[in-house]
């Protein structure tokens, strides 16, 4: 279950991510290099949610399910 919610927080910073990289685009009007630092957040943080996925599917922690369960 730790693992589930590792996973959600991080799907919530990589979305709060690119609204902040959104945000300083639209505001800072290319005066600053802080939008190119929130989106090379967001790809650390995609990068590193990939990985997590990959490990945990790879250890057992998590199981790959269909949107219809199999039939007995």
């Amino acid at each position: 279950m730790l693992i589930k919610a590792i996973i959600i927080i991080l799907l919530f910073l990589v979305i709060a991510s690119l609204a902040a990289g959104m945000f300083t685009l639209i505001k800072d009007r290319n005066q600053s290099n802080r939008t190119v630092r929130f989106l090379t957040i967001r790809i650390a943080l995609s990068v590193s949610l990939f990985v997590l996925l990959l490990v945990s599917f790879l250890m057992g922690w998590i199981q790959p399910h269909g949107l219809i369960p199999p039939q007995p």
